[in-house]
């Protein structure tokens, strides 16, 4: 350096700078040191930052005044350097020789002025508009100028003159632009010219944040506000960035830091021993270590804020992923996972993921801050710091052990948790014939038996966590004791005094947060890696073989073919179907017929490729368009679901609904076409639901069409309708190829060919001619259905007819000539007419009314003046709500109501008193350590020592009994309850509310909610509990030392609340947000899984996976502004800690001379610790108060409206009631909800035991309703209903559901074996059940079962065909025999065989009973002891057939109809 300066200008003079009370530096030191470092800087910043702009062009920025000032003042600044080194060798030509540092320096400061000049236009060019090189790069210039500013004032005050004028004129100049360099680059530039256009209505604007905001998360404020001013909704929020990426800042940096503030810390100490030092010594350290904590927050927040985005990018995958897989997975895996544990896949464990991503740093650098820390404390204390290491060494298996049990306990409480959703879907999906059969309570139990499972496991999971807590909040005690304890003992000239003990406790401090980590690290990997085995388990699973049916084959004319065919469901099944060989001509018309359970519908997914192909080849010809036995319809408009993503044609779209028989629906729906349609087509009947899957098919153009029974579910007329106008050989779709599975054998002699199933084989296959000739099964079969004129039905069928409903009014009762029931030319034929129809089994939901006629399309009818509008009906499913503003305190009022009052108060009393006695701890150290002063050491080591143990011993006695009463007791107890209330309010809630509220929403809370309450709200309140009495005893232990204090903490509390207060308004309604926008990912999810074989078929795969990812993104939009403000809270707070920090040791530094070391130590290490808890605590807060709102959700399912009292125990009728059977309705009326029109008006009869009543009537005549009203689905709006002298509105509704008996229209089975599906209470003995089997003609099926009655069923019954399932539905009633039986029509699905057994079961087996039977077809009543007429809800008829016929009035006209009159 002499070399550079001269022998005149030292490098460094301690007297000059350390030892005085008014330092200075050299020159020499400034020109070199000071000037150089920013150069250097840059100039090692550049090449990198050149590079990386070279990549990452985003065009470039028009000139704007900002950037010509900065060009301007970077010349000038170049002008300033030059005239510098120009004046040195003016100097050096008058003979003045200066050393060389004078023609360096401004050399080597001018070329890098002209480097950051080329920097500013570079940036523009780039596209740049903030820049944090260069902000940097100005900002280190001011902070090394600043100290020949102050010398410069200084040596002109004390020399007369000033000696270098030039120096001293060009210094100011140049500091004066470099200030303004360093204002103007905290502005923004515009956006690039040609820059992507932001369409975007609501960019995020983090894009475009300058590198200060960006540090800091200024950006965010703007929605902090707006939050804090009035509740956030879904339209405020940001667009989701395409970058969505941050530097990468390395934690290691981190690490450092808080090396450097431990040793900042150490310094402190030692100062205030110095009497004698110069004060500034003190103030220069309170500010540097407030500066390098604050530079650590800034970096710890970036690196925090790139961790959670790869989080979220992760979690968006893995949810990706599981959408798309569960699309192609074969139906064995099907069968393995319920969309229940899918579900929670997507939601459990791809959040783990989440959580895992911002720990995995702490892999790396919470051993690294071990060492570090370590290493440090060796050097303060020696040897006697592997005592405390020790310690630490042995908590470490103690804690692997707790964690290995811990994830054995989560596996099992995972299953418990999947089982319980799975059963709650079923449960909700067949709610309504648990309401019917009234099974509810023994469905809640079998739920409350999972949950208490559930609880155990949790339990035991609590006790672990209680230790491990336990074990790691008192590592660090455990390690200082022992290590001081040691320190003090091993020798006698060792003494323990202020700078060792505080320092060595701040270090000990920082090795409690890796350690703490570790574990938490540990048991999120753990956590991880459990949730990875299952996703991994799921993305593993089969798939269906896209190339199982051969789509390029052209070389044969026939367009579908099957050789050799042998198909099974799953690889380890016996085969489903065997030896297929089919050879269908291109354009032709296909039937398949057969028996239930023949394997019809599993020969349609063969062609599909739905199922496992073991030997054989399939190949068709061209695209394929799909009918399935039951509809599939989404929920959106009923148009969507037609087009099916294909492009509007309005005329080709209204060709299909008129051949699909819909457009006289639209004209009843409330909103036409763009109806929308609830979850699984709940507002449309059966009937409706299948014209739309078959309209669907209808207009997506295709060469093949494989239609399965896409008539059974509508009337015989409409039937006819579609069979001519769509299937049929004139209809739409002649010249396509058809194959039709159908019961109807009137449609047979119109096809080209038919294929006859018998147990999974083709038995035979030909013409409708050839089969008859052959004389084999299909001849015999329709034998038996004597065959007549089939061509004679024509004339018959131009009968205006209608599909069975209710409908609160009758727009249609005008047209006499509508019948309900389908033509037959004779007696003869109408055996093998019948048809089938499903009907909607939703038929007391009352949006769905929607008057359905239908025209044959001979018979047109001017209808229009009679036809009501309905006027616009409200959406069906209305919004979730997401609550807004505060969280009511009622809510935590409710929590600690469940959990109990005075335990409540006795917790948080515990949680004081263990922070205390930890508080007391140090206090008692600083005492200690104040006994070296006084060289009064030796004599109380044993006291001191044993003291300060058993205040630590008392800490975590304290901290274990927490633990237990509140997380092992009283909040499991809570969770308990509340769960337990839910399901209550639930189960009894009207049938009504199943209707306007989607399964997925219920699930969402039985999840999602419950989870919260079981988890994460214990843990919530623990860390809270603990963080508020930290911060309250570290403000009071400073304040007591420096009463100054105070004056400080005032402003800073106010500031912190404030800032509180606004992030926690805008962070809760982000978070509610968050969790109303998750729930359509699920509820798409589940719509996708059910109807995937329609998705593949139709080929939308990609579509749908679409539709998931934009539902995903919605969520994420809500998610990521809740992790920036976080970042934004997170530098806001550890600001104010910051500023505790510094005033603390500002007011040590004041106060030095007064203050002993020992409690200067404990105030400034107890504030170096206050910034995390309060950034816990406001944390905390949030998290308490977003999830406190699972409290209030999970609440309002508890409260909702209920139906009336299962049981009244004063009106209990007797055991045997009802025993005649004698039905009485006096005066009686019924609507379906407040506001909307009477359904039955003053209806009044008596009907007696044992006799048989018809029920017919128009659609919307009330039929359905009568049969509600009876089961008080549908409570009385006046009148009466007496069932043998009981009135049923006094008694329980178990009491009155048990003793009716109902086969619904619907079959519906829960999984479980099929004995628990037919006796759930388990009342009946095996032999009882085998006999009710044996009636309804199952016992053959089942006992060829190899689990006999424990046959599994699975979700929903799918593993039984549809026939089977109504046969099971038969068999309940068998099993029940109550002297009340009400049949819903149930002949759907099935074939003419099966349907004959059970009207003659029905005829002979409750032969005894009163039976009500709503009709769809005539000829099942003829016999019937009476026939009710029901005309717009009264009765207008109520007479035997014989004298109905007689009267001749409506009865008569629509039996004429029928051609079963003349």
């Amino acid at each position: 350096m002499e070399r550079l300066c001269g022998p005149k200008l030292p490098f460094w003079v301690a007297n000059q700078t350390l030892h005085t009370d008014s330092p200075d530096l050299p020159e020499c030191f400034q020109l070199s040191v000071l000037s150089w470092l920013p150069c250097v800087y840059l100039w090692l910043a550049c090449p990198p930052y050149l590079f990386y702009l070279q990549r990452n062009n985003k065009g470039y920025i028009m000139m704007s005044i900002l950037n010509r000032v900065k060009t301007v003042f970077g010349l000038v600044l170049w002008i300033v350097c030059w005239t510098d080194l120009f004046g040195t060798f003016h100097e050096l030509q008058q003979g003045d020789t200066k050393p060389p540092i004078y023609f360096v320096t401004p050399l080597v400061v001018g070329m890098t002025m002209l480097l950051a000049l080329f920097l500013i236009q570079f940036e523009r060019l780039r596209g740049v508009q903030s820049s944090g090189i260069l902000f940097i790069f100005w900002f280190l210039s001011v902070m090394c100028a600043i100290v020949p500013f102050r010398s410069k004032i200084l040596q002109a005050k004390y020399q007369s003159e000033i000696s270098d004028k030039l120096r001293f004129t060009t210094f100011y100049f140049y500091f004066s632009l470099i200030v303004a360099e360093l204002i103007l680059s905290c502005f923004n530039e515009k956006p690039p010219l040609f820059s992507n256009i932001d369409t975007d209505p609501n960019p995020c604007p983090q894009s475009t944040a300058g590198f200060l905001s960006t540090m800091t998360f200024w950006w965010f404020t703007s929605m902090a506000i707006k939050g804090y001013k009035n509740p956030l909704e879904a339209k405020d929020l940001w667009s989701l960035n395409k970058r969505d990426s941050s530097e990468v800042v390395v934690p290691k940096l981190l690490r450092e830091w808080e090396v450097e503030q431990a040793k900042a810390h150490r310094l402190l100490i030692s100062f205030t021993k110095q009497k004698g030092a110069p004060t500034w010594w003190g103030y220069a350290l309170a500010f540097l270590m407030f500066f390098a904590a604050f530079l650590q927050t800034l970096i710890l927040h970036q690196h925090f804020q790139y961790c959670f985005v790869t989080g979220m990018r992760l979690r968006t995958s893995i949810i990706g992923a599981i959408y798309r897989k569960s699309l192609i997975i074969t139906n064995a895996a099907k069968r393995t996972t319920t969309v229940g544990e899918i579900v929670n896949l997507m939601s459990v464990d791809a959040q783990r993921f989440m959580d895992l991503t911002t720990f995995l740093n702490m892999l790396w650098s919470a051993p690294l801050q071990i060492i570090l820390a370590l290493y440090f404390l060796w050097q303060n204390l020696g040897p006697s710091v592997l005592a405390g290491v020790a310690v630490m060494i042995l908590l470490i298996p103690l804690n692997a052990a707790i964690a290995v049990k811990t994830r054995a306990y989560q596996v099992e409480q995972m299953q418990y948790k999947d089982a319980r959703i799975k059963l709650m879907n079923e449960i909700l999906n067949g709610i309504k014939v648990l309401k019917l059969y009234a099974w509810e309570s023994s469905f809640k139990d079998k739920v409350l038996e999972i949950r208490q499972n559930e609880l155990n496991v949790l339990r035991k999971t609590a006790y672990l966590g209680a230790l491990s807590t336990v074990a790691w909040t008192s590592a660090p005690f455990l390690v200082a004791l022992t290590t001081f304890a040691v320190y003090v003992t091993v020798d006698k000239n060792n003494i323990l005094d202020a700078e060792k003990a505080f320092v060595s406790l701040s270090l000990f401090n920082i090795l409690r947060f890796p350690l703490n980590m570790l574990p938490q690290v540990i048991s999120c990997i753990v956590q991880a890696s459990v949730s990875l085995k299952r996703i991994q388990d799921f993305l593993s699973h089969d798939e269906l073989d896209p190339e199982s049916v051969d789509r390029t084959n052209t070389a044969t004319d026939s367009s579908v073919t099957v050789v050799n065919g042998k198909f099974t469901w799953a690889k380890q099944d016996p085969p489903a179907l065997h030896n297929i060989n089919l050879m269908v001509p291109q354009g032709s018309l296909l039937a398949v017929v057969g028996h239930v359970g023949c394997g019809k519908s599993s020969l349609v997914s063969a062609l599909l490729g739905e199922m496992e192909k073991m030997e054989g080849d399939i190949s068709i010809q061209g695209s394929v368009a799909y009918v399935p036995q039951q509809a599939w319809i989404q929920n959106a408009t009923l148009r969507d679901n037609i087009l099916f993503g294909k492009a509007y044609n309005e005329q080709k779209y209204r060709c299909c609904l008129e051949a699909c028989a819909l457009t006289q629906d639209l004209e009843v729906l409330p909103g036409g076409d763009l109806t929308e349609i609830g979850e699984k087509g709940i507002n449309l009947s059966g009937g409706q639901r299948q014209r739309v899957s078959l309209a669907r098919a209808l207009y997506n153009k295709a060469d093949v069409y494989l239609l399965d029974d896409p008539l059974s579910a509508v009337d015989a007329h409409v039937a006819k309708h579609i069979f001519d106008h769509v299937i049929g050989p004139e209809g739409a779709l002649q010249g396509k190829t058809r194959i039709l599975v159908t019961h109807g054998i009137s449609f047979l002699p119109q096809v080209d060919n038919i294929v006859v199933m018998v147990e999974g084989r083709v038995s035979e296959m030909g013409s409708y001619q050839e089969l008859l000739k052959q004389n084999g099964a299909f001849a015999e079969f329709l034998r038996n259905y004597s065959l007549e004129d089939i061509i004679e039905e024509d004339e018959a069928t131009e009968a205006l007819t209608d599909e069975e409903e209710d409908f609160p009014d009758d727009a249609l009762s005008n047209h006499t000539d509508m019948v309900d029931n389908e033509p037959v030319v004779n007696e003869a034929k109408r055996q093998f007419i019948r048809q089938i129809s499903i009907i909607s089994g939703d038929l007391e939901n009352p949006k769905s009314r929607s008057v359905r006629k239908r025209l044959c399309s001979e018979r047109k009818h001017a209808e229009s003046d009679s036809e009501k509008k309905l006027p616009k009906v409200a959406k069906l499913i209305q919004a979730e709500t997401a609550e807004t503003g505060r969280v009511k305190s009622k809510v935590f009022w409710e929590y600690a109501k469940a959990v109990g009052p005075l335990l409540s108060l006795f917790i948080c009393f515990l949680y004081g008193c263990q922070s205390a006695a930890a508080i007391g701890a140090n206090v008692w150290l600083s005492q200690w350590t104040n006994d070296a002063a006084q060289n009064v050491t030796q004599e109380n080591v044993s006291m001191r020592v044993g003291v300060y143990a058993a205040l630590g011993m008392a800490q975590g006695v304290l901290l274990l009994a927490n633990c237990l009463l509140s997380k092992a007791y009283s909040m499991l107890r809570a969770a308990k309850l509340m769960h337990l209330y839910m399901l209550q309010g639930v189960l009894r809630a009207p049938q009504g509310f199943f209707e306007s509220t989607p399964t997925g929403r219920v699930l969402n809370r039985f999840s999602k909610d419950v989870d919260i309450i079981d988890s994460h709200i214990p843990d919530n309140i623990d860390i809270w509990m603990r963080t508020f009495w930290y911060t309250v005893n570290v403000l009071i232990v400073c304040s007591a030392l420096t009463p100054l204090f105070l004056l400080v903490v005032v402003p800073l509390m106010v500031f912190y609340w404030w800032v509180q207060r606004f992030y926690v308004a805008t962070s809760r309604q982000l978070k509610r947000l968050e969790s109303v926008s998750r729930s359509p990912i699920y509820s798409h999810f589940s719509e996708t899984v059910t109807g995937s074989s329609v998705i593949r078929a139709y080929g939308r795969h990609d579509a749908f996976v679409l539709m998931s990812d934009m539902k995903v993104d919605e969520n994420q939009k809500s998610y990521y502004p809740g992790i920036v403000s976080n970042r934004w809270l997170g530098v806001r707070i550890e600001f104010i800690g910051n500023c505790i920090v510094l005033f603390a040791a500002l007011f040590a530094v004041i106060g030095k001379d007064k203050l002993n070391p020992g409690l200067v130590g404990l105030s400034v290490s107890y504030a170096l610790l206050v910034t995390m808890s309060l950034n816990w605590m406001v944390r905390m807060t949030s998290d308490l108060e977003s999830n406190i709102v699972a409290v209030e959700r999970v609440k309002e399912y508890s409260e909702t409206k209920t139906e009336a009292p299962w049981e009244v125990e004063d009106k209990k009728p007797s055991s045997d009631w009802p025993s005649q059977g004698n039905v009485e309705f006096s005066d009686y009326s019924v609507r379906y909800r407040e506001g909307l029109e009477l359904v039955l008006k003053n209806i009044t009869l008596s009907v007696k035991g044992g006799e048989k009543i018809g029920i017919v009537g128009r659609t919307g005549a009330g039929k359905s309703s009568m049969t509600l009203c009876l089961f008080r689905l549908l409570e009385a709006a006046g009148g009466e209903i007496t069932i043998d002298g009981v009135k049923i509105s006094e008694i329980g509704l178990h009491d009155l559901r048990s003793k009716l008996t109902i086969i619904p229209q619907e079959p519906v089975l829960f999984s479980g074996s099929l004995r628990m599906n037919l006796d759930p209470f388990e009342k009946y003995s095996d032999g009882e059940v085998w006999k009710a089997l044996e009636l309804s003609h199952l016992n053959k099926f089942v006992s060829n079962q190899p689990a006999k009655l424990e046959l599994a069923c699975s979700e929903g019954g799918e593993n039984l065909s549809v026939g089977q399932r109504q046969l099971v539905c038969l068999a309940r009633a068998l099993l029940r025999k109550t002297r009340i039986l009400i049949l819903d029509e149930a002949t759907a699905a099935i074939d003419l065989e099966t349907d004959d057994l059970i009207q003659s079961t029905i005829r002979t087996q409750f032969e005894d009973c009163t039976v009500f039977t709503i009709a769809h077809r005539l000829n099942t009543i003829m016999d019937y002891t009476r026939v009710l007429v029901l005309d717009k809800g009264q009765i207008a008829e109520f007479d035997t057939p014989t004298n109905l016929l007689f009267q001749r009035g409506i009865f008569y006209g629509m039996a004429k109809d029928a051609g079963l009159a003349q």
